[in-house]
């Protein structure tokens, strides 16, 4: 069982861009929490969560590849 280079290097590079939206994401959050009255209010609060779902979606994503990448794929077995 050898480790797809590429495939890890793919999941690594997802695994950045999911750090990046984790430091992101609750920023925004928080810029529309604590701008309650302003009218972009409502906009801002939404990109927030957005950008917290991708968060979490990317961070499954780039586990998964890491994962296959160091463990391959899954074959089936036919009968």
């Amino acid at each position: 069982m050898r480790t797809n280079k590429e495939l890890l290097l793919k999941g690594v590079k997802y695994l950045a861009y999911t750090t990046a939206l984790l430091f992101t994401a609750p920023v925004v959050l928080y810029q529309a929490f604590k701008n309650q009255e302003h009218p972009w209010y409502i906009p801002v609060l939404i990109i927030g969560g957005i950008l917290a779902i991708a968060a979490i979606v990317m961070g499954f994503y780039s586990i998964k590849t890491i994962i296959d990448a160091l463990f391959g794929k899954k074959s089936k077995v036919k009968n």
